[in-house]
């Protein structure tokens, strides 16, 4: 999937925030920007709407855009509400489903086997994406999918990060599999549980994801 100068410059600045290469409070300057990846304003400018909307960064009038800090207990909040909607996007979908959508969750799965294929989490976790936004639109409940996608996109840095986490990408498309399947049958309850559980922070994958947080967090108090 290509991807745009103001796409590739938020996917940058992502992994340098959460990875402690840019620290909580820093500030981040536009010209700079341009400079260092060679980009105009504009790619800039969108790059860093989209971040603010993530919650990764914060704009203060008059005083300039400066990188936001991590709130774990919110994450954790913010997951287990998009769980719940990703849950009701796929009981929906199961029950309203059409065949041309059907083909085109199984054309996006198939985008998802490709890029787990080739071990690349990023184009995974665009193609990934593409596979839940493809179960929003099947929901046939505008307002659902609207919320939903509001809420995965601030949640995008993290969900990214937790593709980091060793084998979780396999897990994750093993897990796609087992949706597509529950939605072709249409067992509404049964695509609602495990969206849900795809998506919800719990167990070891908490145990992980905190542990990633944290990993991060003590860099940026080490700055």
């Amino acid at each position: 999937m290509k991807r745009s100068n103001a796409q590739r410059l938020r996917d940058a600045l992502e992994d340098d925030i959460i990875n402690g290469r840019r620290a909580p409070g820093e500030r981040l300057e536009p010209e700079a920007l341009c400079r260092d990846f060679e980009v105009s304003r504009t790619p800039v400018r969108e790059a860093i709407q989209q971040l603010v909307a993530s919650g990764l960064v914060t704009v203060s009038p008059k005083k300039g855009t400066f990188v936001a800090r991590v709130g774990l207990d919110q994450l954790v909040e913010m997951f287990e509400v998009m769980a719940e909607l990703e849950g009701m996007c796929g009981r929906l979908a199961a029950r309203r489903i059409t065949e041309e959508e059907l083909d085109a969750l199984r054309e996006a799965l198939m985008r998802c086997e490709a890029a787990a294929k080739a071990g690349d989490t990023d184009e995974y976790y665009y193609e990934n994406e593409g596979f839940h936004h493809a179960i929003y639109a099947a929901s046939h409940n505008g307002f659902l999918a609207e919320e939903a996608r509001q809420l995965k996109q601030r949640l995008k840095p993290y969900r990214r990060l937790q593709l980091q986490v060793r084998k979780r990408m396999g897990r994750s498309l093993d897990e796609h599999r087992e949706i597509l399947a529950a939605i072709e049958h249409g067992d509404a309850e049964r695509a609602e549980r495990l969206l849900r559980a795809h998506v919800v922070i719990q167990g070891e994958r908490f145990s992980d994801f905190v542990s990633s947080v944290r990993r991060f967090g003590a860099r940026l108090d080490a700055v």
